[in-house]
């Protein structure tokens, strides 16, 4: 079906600044989205559509290369429209070159915009992400589009982005080196009478100096028995009111995202190091080499958890690890895979994710030791490098 002439247009433009989806490999440009887009065709049909409404901004951006917001992707094996309005007419066009595109009208919502689009394209069966689209939006939607069978459908652009391609590689591993110097500086600059809300804030410094947009998220600063709080929001205890700290940390670089956390003694040059502390971060560590060793394709996502849980039963502790073992990490710092008992997720090659194991004694403590992890075709590759042998803890 021809649409008029006015409603659609390609755009053809340079690359912008968040280029990073197409790479240069000596043979010329790889357009990864286009590629996603294309295996996304395959699902849509596979899953008796003939087109998705992608409404998801972490999707969109997965699948054109878009940051801005508020946009959707009408996506069918045959054709893809970006659909936006006026505020993203050149970001699109630096963004996305040779997309084709719809600027609203500024007095109709993307939702009467979409529907009326559907309707003139002449879909019948269309999809939408039921995970991501209000009851009203989809409402609106169905009242613009009248002729079109709708079908709820969950997770279907998450599970490509579960497989990470070359440049997402490529993008996660600048988020772990941005990560890595921010953590050299933070332990240069490190001082006792600084409190956790003041390193949080060091760190989100150190981040964006060292290349990043931002942190992945806030920094997790936590003393001695605030330790034991997982996600312990920063307070004012200062570094020399605990004999140990916990660290978790991240980078946004070019869109992706890092995800470490580090234990860091605070009074071992005094000699006052609890013998407890040593013991249960020896367990820990072992627990996460033993995990990462697990790590292959084939494996059940939860069948490495199994693992941690196990080494820590052997100890007497596993009471005390209360969250999944792993998240996936890439546009968002929580996706798929899920490494958890729960997980019905089976590791291939080119899923990136965290192994994380931790204890939480209240009243004393927290141990949490995190990397991120590449599954490669014979086993895993752990992209970070900060020292974590208890010797450098110590120091």
């Amino acid at each position: 079906m021809q649409l008029q002439k006015e409603t659609f247009w390609l755009v053809q433009v340079r690359t912008g600044i968040y280029n990073i989806p197409r790479l240069d490999f000596g043979g010329g440009y790889v357009d990864y989205p286009a590629s996603r887009r294309e295996k996304l065709g395959f699902q849509i049909t596979e899953a008796g559509l003939e087109a998705l409404i992608v409404s998801s901004s972490t999707n969109v951006t997965y699948l054109t290369g878009f940051t801005g917001d508020s946009s959707w992707l009408i996506a069918s094996p045959s054709r893809s429209i970006l659909v936006s309005d006026g505020r993203f007419t050149q970001q699109i066009a630096e963004e996305c070159p040779n997309l084709e595109t719809h600027i609203r009208d500024t007095q109709k919502t993307i939702q009467q915009t979409v529907g009326e689009l559907l309707a003139r394209l002449g879909f019948r069966n269309v999809g939408i992400e039921a995970e991501h689209m209000t009851i009203a939006g989809f409402e609106t939607l169905r009242g613009m589009a009248t002729a079109v069978n709708w079908a709820p459908k969950s997770r279907i652009v998450e599970s490509l982005r579960m497989i990470k391609d070359e440049s997402e590689q490529q993008a996660i591993r600048e988020a772990v080196r941005i990560a890595e110097k921010a953590w050299a500086d933070f332990r240069m600059k490190m001082a006792p009478d600084q409190t956790e809300k003041e390193l949080s804030d060091a760190m989100e410094n150190f981040v964006r100096q060292n290349g990043a947009i931002s942190t992945t998220f806030p920094t997790i600063v936590a003393v001695g028995d605030r330790s034991a709080l997982p996600h312990a929001p920063p307070s004012e205890r200062r570094v020399r009111d605990g004999d140990f700290l916990l660290l978790d940390w991240g980078a946004c670089g070019h869109l992706y995202r890092s995800d470490l956390t580090r234990m860091i003694v605070t009074r071992a040059a005094s000699g006052t190091v609890e013998k407890r502390f040593e013991k249960l971060y020896t367990v820990v560590l072992q627990a996460q080499l033993k995990a990462i060793e697990a790590v292959r394709p084939g494996t059940k996502a939860a069948d490495v958890d199994v693992v941690v849980r196990s080494h820590l039963e052997a100890e007497g502790l596993n009471q005390y690890f209360n969250h999944g073992l792993g998240h996936g990490i890439g546009l968002q710092t929580h996706e798929g895979p899920n490494v958890r008992l729960s997980s019905q997720d089976v590791l291939q090659p080119g899923m990136v994710f965290t192994i994380e194991p931790g204890i939480y004694l209240p009243g004393w403590g927290g141990i949490r030791i995190e990397d991120d992890v590449l599954v490669t075709p014979d086993g895993c590759e752990v992209l970070s490098s900060v020292p974590k042998d208890l010797a450098s803890v110590l120091g």
